[in-house]
């Protein structure tokens, strides 16, 4: 099984952010930032990736997006 995790959460956390001052900084609604960060979002507008991407100064898509790859037993 493979899934698509978004690690925004985990970014903000690092730079002792909140999602309130994320939302600010992206100009994305506060809820939509929430739903990104807690992976909530069955689809994610690539706008929004680039806006948090320009906003958290991120240079590869890897610190931003995760595919997780499970074992079937």
């Amino acid at each position: 099984m493979v899934s698509i995790i978004i690690k925004v959460q985990d970014l903000i956390d690092e730079r002792g952010l909140s999602q309130k001052q994320l939302a600010e900084m992206t100009g994305l609604r506060r809820a939509a930032v929430s739903e990104i960060c807690n992976n909530l979002r069955t689809s994610i507008n690539r706008e929004h990736l680039e806006k948090i991407a320009e906003a958290l100064n991120l240079s590869n898509i890897n610190q931003l997006i995760e595919l997780k790859v499970e074992q079937e037993e």
